[in-house]
């Protein structure tokens, strides 16, 4: 089927379904602007005075059949609400094409891909609201592909005596193409052996910083399938990640964890509580959702999958699509040694602090 072009005439006829549709069951709501990313259309809901956001998420196969598309997701920021459409024409976001456009970025800080009000995202390690990830998602939600964009984000753009990196991939799949990436502390570890000696190694380091008072260079430890790592790494390494992730920060380390079903059984209470940032992709139900995302109504279970993500950082959830790295990009990235910063046209971004 051939996607229609998104024109103004096309934009505005669809915002007047949205009324009509909304007008029919007695909800009364105007669509005040919106925004277009390469994944879904964003338009803005002003509601009359009385209205119900309730009534509108319940309305939600009416709107998806009235505008011609398979779903459709009601996201609300504080006072804002907004209806978001996938679109028929969906383009994938390049990482490195998004880089070269952006302008200096602060340290430790990488670009995630496009939020939903069109600009690049920005996550800085460093941040207090930050200091560790844990990135969810189903197979097909992009979780893995999404970890590599972050890790070769921040390896572009920092010299090895600024970032060093750790990478534990249970599956030895996900991310066996950063391999020969120079910033890697240790080579990539895949068995249980390996990964209980490199978390020594990083506890050990955690506790000589911490008695030196220093936190360079940063360390940025990535854990592909973290379920899969506990069930094999058994209590040793689930005591290891939970020490780096209740004191890492103040020594400059880093967790970024993935799980395809995070839960507080699965990780135990004190690991999952030190995740104060979370990237979320499709998941299965309402309850994945809310244990994902840590919040009720997040709509994570209606996302796209293919990268489109949430992100809840600092008591803010932003939708965004994930940068992802072509076949044909991957020997100019793993050549890199030093940073590459691009120039270009400079671009605003939104960061989460």
């Amino acid at each position: 089927m051939m996607a229609t072009p998104l024109t103004r005439d096309y934009l505005e006829f669809q915002s007047d379904r949205i009324e009509r549709v909304l007008a029919s069951h007695r909800v009364p709501v105007r669509v005040e602007g919106g925004a277009v990313t390469p994944r879904w259309i964003r338009y803005h809901l002003a509601l009359a005075v009385g209205a119900k956001v309730a009534a509108i998420r319940n309305l939600s196969e009416e709107l998806a059949l009235a505008l011609g598309a398979p779903d459709v997701r009601l996201a609300r920021t504080g006072e804002a609400l907004a209806l978001e459409v996938p679109r028929s024409d969906a383009e994938p976001v390049n990482l490195l094409t998004l880089l070269r456009h952006l302008s200096a970025v602060s340290p430790y800080t990488a670009c995630l891909g496009v939020a939903d009000d069109g600009r690049p995202l920005l996550i800085r390690l460093s941040s207090p609201d930050v200091a560790h990830l844990l990135v969810a998602g189903t197979t097909g939600s992009g979780k893995t592909e999404l970890m590599r964009t972050l890790i070769v984000s921040l390896a572009l753009s920092h010299r090895q005596s600024q970032m060093q990196i750790v990478l534990i991939d249970p599956k030895q799949r996900g991310f066996a193409p950063l391999a020969r990436l120079p910033h890697l502390l240790a080579p990539l570890a895949t068995s249980a052996l390996d990964t209980r000696s490199v978390l020594e190694r990083l506890v050990a380091e955690m506790e000589r910083r911490d008695r030196s008072h220093v936190s360079a260079p940063r360390i940025v430890v990535a854990v592909d399938e973290l379920t899969d790592l506990l069930s094999v790494g058994g209590k040793t390494v689930e005591a290891a990640l939970t020490r780096l992730a209740q004191r890492g920060r103040e020594a400059g380390i880093h967790l970024v964890a993935g799980a395809q079903k995070p839960s507080a059984a699965v990780l135990g209470p004190m690991l999952k509580a030190n995740f104060p940032a979370r990237l979320v992709g499709r998941v299965g139900s309402t309850e994945d959702a809310r244990v994902a995302t840590g919040l009720s109504g997040s709509g994570a279970e209606k996302l796209l999958g293919r990268g489109d993500f949430l992100a809840v950082a600092g008591g803010q959830t932003t939708r965004f699509q994930a940068a992802w790295i072509p076949p044909e990009d991957w020997p100019t990235i793993t050549g890199a040694v030093s940073p590459q910063q691009a120039n270009g046209d400079a671009r605003s971004s939104r960061q989460l602090k």
